[in-house]
């Protein structure tokens, strides 16, 4: 079956994304999440990279990648992945997201099913509303940037716990939040706020494994069960003691039960990419 068309993504090839990994090993795409830099997987990249070509894009206007012009939406940044993946050669690979990084991983298992071998969906969900609150959000960074909300942002993304031992993580995640392009953020704010993606997760096939944080109150595991519910054969994960950020507060659960995943699908998979 033909793979539908894609929205335009004139800007696609902007997107930063640092590649590692072994040439040769089949691909594997990291998604980031929203007000994140390539850095949130920096604690999986070591297992990672022993089996998989890793290619970790940034989102626009996050890490490296400069702000595309809007409106943004999930398809028009899923259009902006496959494009990349065109850039480098690459005709299948894996995919892993972590958050929005998620969304758009749910968007191209499902309209461009040929292009994902392996899934991984990492604290996130296929609606997320009100819409309204969203677009407030969107409205209030545009006009007065990422400081004034980002305590309220990244108290959602560690645990307290977590934050009283590890103060200096907090921080660096706080900086870099604050240094993401206010248009880039917002923008994703906005293809956020016009997600539905539940009629479309029937139609991923790709082998998905979802993971959920168990104390996270952005995308809490009712989110994490909804999508694997509706994927055939998906399994959830839930990392007792993280909140959204679960790859970083707690990574030895969740590089292990992703490595699992992805090494035992690529073993199944002689049609996963390389780089041509």
């Amino acid at each position: 079956m033909p793979e539908p068309a894609r929205p335009p993504a004139p800007l696609a090839l902007a997107l930063a994304a640092p590649v590692t990994g072994p040439p040769g090993a089949p691909v594997l795409v990291l998604g980031n999440s929203l007000g994140t830099s390539a850095e949130v997987w920096d604690r999986q990249l070591p297992a990672f990279g022993e089996n998989f070509r890793l290619v970790r894009y940034e989102l626009p206007g996050h890490g490296g990648s400069a702000a595309w012009p809007g409106p943004y939406t999930i398809a028009g940044l899923g259009a902006g992945v496959l494009a990349l993946l065109d850039s480098l050669g690459v005709p299948r690979a894996g995919y892993c997201g972590i958050s929005l990084g998620g969304m758009i991983g749910m968007w191209l298992a499902a309209n461009a099913p040929g292009r994902i071998a392996a899934l991984g969906l990492v604290c996130t969900a296929a609606h997320l509303p009100p819409a309204g609150d969203w677009l407030d959000r969107a409205g209030r960074v545009r006009t007065a940037g990422l400081a004034p909300i980002s305590a309220a942002v990244v108290s959602r993304w560690f645990t307290p716990a977590y934050a009283a031992t590890e103060p200096a993580v907090v921080a660096r995640f706080r900086a870099g939040l604050e240094r993401t392009d206010p248009d880039g953020y917002a923008g994703c704010c906005e293809a956020i706020a016009d997600m539905d993606l539940r009629g479309a997760l029937p139609a991923i096939t790709a082998p998905a494994l979802v993971i959920s944080g168990a104390e996270d109150p952005a995308t809490p595991p009712e989110c994490g069960a909804a999508i694997a519910s509706r994927i055939a054969g998906a399994r959830l994960e839930v990392i007792p003691g993280a909140a959204h950020l679960a790859a970083v507060s707690a990574p030895d659960l969740v590089t292990t039960a992703l490595r699992r995943h992805l090494t035992a699908a690529a073993a199944c998979d002689a049609g996963w990419g390389h780089e041509r």
